[in-house]
């Protein structure tokens, strides 16, 4: 299954310090109570996460006045979304920006996500959004 998403905001200041893009990726198995976006629980919801809407995402991030992207939903640390939540991460720290990712997952269990995917890639996502 590929990333899904529901929104992208380019001027955001609700969702991190300073100006920042956020995407608000489909699916979360947490289902917390008192969630703030449960209409994005369903990983099947919102539309796919394709070229188009990277590049809306990137000419965000690529804006002067943004300081960072913020990656929430949905769970972006579900196992259909990792990919493409890492690699988003990495291109916006090699711009020199920040990542806040918002997760339903503990530290321990992030730790444990990772332990089956490759080592540069356990790298990034504990340099680049924890």
């Amino acid at each position: 299954m590929c990333s899904r998403y529901h929104r992208i905001d380019t001027c955001n200041m609700v969702n991190g310090t300073g100006l920042r893009t956020v995407i608000w990726f489909s699916g979360c198995p947490h289902h917390c109570k008192g969630c703030f976006s449960p209409q994005t629980w369903n990983p099947c919801s919102g539309v796919p996460f394709d070229f188009e809407a990277y590049c809306e995402f990137m000419d965000g991030v690529r804006e002067s006045y943004c300081d960072g992207v913020t990656l929430c939903g949905g769970e972006p640390l579900a196992p259909y979304n990792l990919e493409t939540a890492l690699g988003l991460a990495k291109e916006v720290k090699e711009l020199g920006k920040t990542v806040w990712c918002y997760t339903g997952y503990t530290y321990e269990e992030v730790k444990d996500l990772i332990k089956d995917i490759d080592e540069s890639t356990a790298i990034v996502l504990l340099n680049y959004m924890v």
